[in-house]
């Protein structure tokens, strides 16, 4: 038999209305990821916890604030520097080829390495043994801790005072700061300044120590070197002479110079400085011979009386002058007398005479030039010879001062390594002791005047947050673990079924007889799952139907009846089979006998025919379950029964059927499997401990095909008071507030 929707237009758009509403609500709220008012929602449903777990955390603050001793942080503030104040220009302790500039990445672990000191037991030891903290009542009554026992042992001690030191200082340095604070905290205020101003005393003197401790082993060192050094020069000195000696070398060498006696240094020997004083005087005869003979040369192979060393003469000069004179007067007499006149004669012989000496004169002259030719030319070979004998003892001295060379040299490096290490032994000694800290004091710890702990804002505040997140965790354990169905979204969140319908709680005795007022709350529930039954299938309603339950008592038997009624109502022939053969209820609620039902057709005592019972609904069927068998799983897990629901199908457009619950029970698992849908009832605000998801886990195992939930007995008036901001249950209220 089809299907046929005889559903008026007007209710069947509406009923497709609210399918299609369903079907896009479960879309987006499968495609929505965190949802604000869903939070919202579960925080007003659990307002009460969490005020009592927030509550209870501020309460608890405030006992441990008034119950707490006060305690008091002093704080002292140091400046760190990279570099050392010099007092005696360089530091000791500076390396000599160290820069001033230093990269931003050495700073960084410059100043966390001073850090790491200043936190260190090093310090605190130090910091302990000042002030004569060990065993000292005082300091344990300061710190809250207990005073120490008699006949402690010392190391005990030690080790509990360091612990009390560490644990309530802390040395800070902000970021792109030099400022490093030095805190302390104690429950006595005096005893907090004088500890944190004693931390700084301790981290100056500490850094200052280690200055000194490593300059003195520098000193030790050096002196030590320094000794060494003086030996080996001592011995390298005695060595070189000694060589000298037997080798017969007369050195003058510097003992700056490198003893080579090389081109261009000073001569270190008497043979190399005589060979280099006659090689000069050499080199100066050859220039001189050289320019001897070009004089030579000019005076012989031209007129003696124009050469110009021979009119550059004084006395041919002045007899040149005088014959030209003689020249002039003897010209004046000729021109008045005859050539054998007694004054031309006379002045004749006087020109005669003075060019006779001008021969002389010049004859002279081209002999010296000659003697000093011929003197410069035996001054240059003189002297080349005395340079080649030279050249050959400084040969032969030279091959003698090899080893003589190598021992200076010895010598020379020896004697570098003593003065440098002289001289820096007497910087370390002469700045030994005296080198500035480059810490400082900024500010000194004064007594505190108001504590620092407890803070019953600062502790509320601590509480308020570890409240809330205490009361997060209980509620979200709480929600995740919780499997009550308190408002129908919970049957899909929680169970992963679709939801059918919503039945309000109902005031009735008896349930069925609210149904009669169409127009109430409960009518208009099941008319909505009767309309969400028209699209549960691809063909519609579908032909057999199951309504169970996970627990017995939770309105399914009433479901039943009202999903009957409600598809009969719609000219669809229906029958309602009370398939709970334990429990029977139909009966009871059609007023009819029980002799003959569902358990006689199982036994074939009877026929279809006659255990049908009429309603006074039209379209509506009944079939009670009959005499209780002593086996109901048996009967109705029969062929008999599957032949039974085909022929009531045959014979009818919707059979429903009124299971016994799920859980514990095979009945309605077995049934499951033998009808086209299964509706599972699920009274709200009821406890199950996880039997409900049990029971749909055992459907869901068997492939019986669950059309959805529908939440019985709800209480919207509870639902509005915690979920409305979210759901907006208040529409269930709405025929209630009408009739106000």
């Amino acid at each position: 038999m089809q299907t046929k929707n005889t559903l008026p237009s007007s209710e069947f758009d509406a009923a497709r209305m609210v399918a299609l509403d369903r079907s896009n609500l479960h879309g987006e709220s499968e495609e929505a990821g965190f949802d604000v008012r869903l939070l919202l929602a579960i925080i007003r449903g659990n307002s009460i916890l969490i005020t009592t777990i927030i509550l209870g955390s501020l309460a608890i603050a405030i006992v441990m604030t008034m119950l707490t001793t006060p305690r008091y942080t002093a704080s002292t503030t140091v400046q760190i520097d990279n570099q050392t104040a010099q007092v005696l220009g360089k530091a000791a302790n500076e390396d000599t080829n160290s820069s001033d500039t230093t990269s931003a990445g050495d700073t960084e672990r410059f100043l966390q390495t001073q850090m790491d000191i200043l936190n260190s037991r090093a310090l605190a030891t130090r910091v302990a043994e000042r002030l004569n903290l060990v065993g000292n009542p005082a300091f344990y009554a300061a710190m809250g801790a207990r005073a120490p026992a008699p006949g402690k042992a010392r190391r005990k001690l030690e080790e509990e005072t360091l612990r009390l030191l560490l644990n309530n200082e802390t040395g800070a340095l902000p970021r792109n700061s030099r400022l490093a604070t030095i805190t302390f905290t104690a429950t006595d205020p005096g005893m907090a300044a004088k500890i944190a101003n004693t931390w700084a005393q301790e981290f100056i003197q500490a850094n200052l120590q280690r200055r000194y401790d490593s300059s003195a082993y520098a000193r030790d060192f050096i002196s030590g070197q320094l000794a060494e050094a003086k030996a080996k020069l001592e011995k390298s000195e005695r060595d070189l002479n000694g060589y000298a000696r037997a080798a017969g070398l007369i050195k003058t060498r510097d003992p700056g110079n490198s003893g080579d006696g090389e081109a261009g240094t000073t001569p270190n020997s008497v043979t190399m400085a005589s060979l280099l004083q006659q090689n000069a005087a050499a080199n100066a005869a050859e220039q001189n011979r050289i320019l001897a003979e070009q004089r030579w040369q000019s005076v012989s192979r031209s007129n003696l009386l124009t050469a110009p060393e021979v009119l550059t003469n004084p006395t041919i000069s002045s007899l040149m002058i005088e014959r030209a004179k003689v020249a002039a007067d003897l010209q004046s007499e000729r021109s008045r007398h005859l050539e054998d006149y007694p004054s031309v004669q006379k002045l004749k012989a006087q020109e005669a005479t003075i060019n006779h000496q001008i021969n002389d004169v010049a004859k002279s002259v081209r002999d010296s030039i000659k003697q000093q030719y011929d003197a410069a030319m035996n001054a240059e070979q003189s002297l080349k010879q005395q340079v080649t004998d030279l050249k050959g003892a400084s040969l032969a001295e030279q091959d003698r001062s090899v080893e003589y060379n190598l021992l200076a040299r010895d010598a020379d490096t020896n004697r570098s390594l003593y003065e440098n290490l002289l001289q820096r032994y007497k910087e370390l000694s002469a700045a030994a002791g005296i080198t500035a800290s480059n810490i400082s004091i900024i500010d000194t710890a004064d007594n505190p005047i108001e504590p620092s702990a407890p803070k019953l804002m600062r502790n509320l505040a601590i509480a308020f947050l570890a409240g809330v997140v205490l009361a997060a965790l209980v509620v979200t354990v709480r929600h995740q673990t919780d499997d009550s169905v308190r408002v129908p979204e919970d049957i899909e969140r929680k169970l992963g079924v679709p939801l059918l319908g919503v039945i309000p709680v109902t005031n009735e005795e008896v349930p069925l007889a609210e149904l009669q007022d169409p127009k109430s709350p409960f009518s208009e529930g099941y008319h909505s799952l009767r309309n969400s039954l028209m699209f549960s299938t691809p063909h519609g309603l579908p032909k057999t139907l199951l309504v169970t339950s996970s627990q017995p008592a939770e309105g399914k038997s009433t479901s039943s009846f009202a999903i009957a009624q409600g598809i009969a109502k719609l000219g669809r022939s229906v029958v309602l089979i009370d398939v709970d053969m334990r429990r029977p209820s139909l009966h009871g609620a059609l007023g009819t006998a029980n002799k003959i039902g569902l358990s006689s057709l199982l036994t074939r005592q009877h026929q279809i025919v006659e255990a049908l019972v009429p309603t006074p609904i039209e379209n509506l069927t009944a079939m009670t379950s009959g005499p209780i068998p002593p086996s109901p799983t048996d009967l109705l897990s029969s062929e008999v029964m599957k032949e039974l629901l085909h022929d009531l199908s045959e014979r009818f457009d919707v059979v429903v059927l009124d299971s016994p619950p799920v859980l514990g029970l095979a009945d309605a698992p077995l049934l499951s499997t033998m009808v086209e849908g299964v509706v599972m009832i699920i009274q709200a605000d009821r406890g199950r401990r996880g039997s409900l998801k049990s029971s749909l886990h055992r459907l869901r195992g068997i492939k019986a095909n669950i059309l959805g939930g529908v939440l019985t007995m709800f209480d919207a008036s509870k639902a509005t008071n915690r979920y409305s901001e979210y759901y907006g249950y208040d529409y269930y209220q709405y025929r209630e507030s009408e009739k106000a």
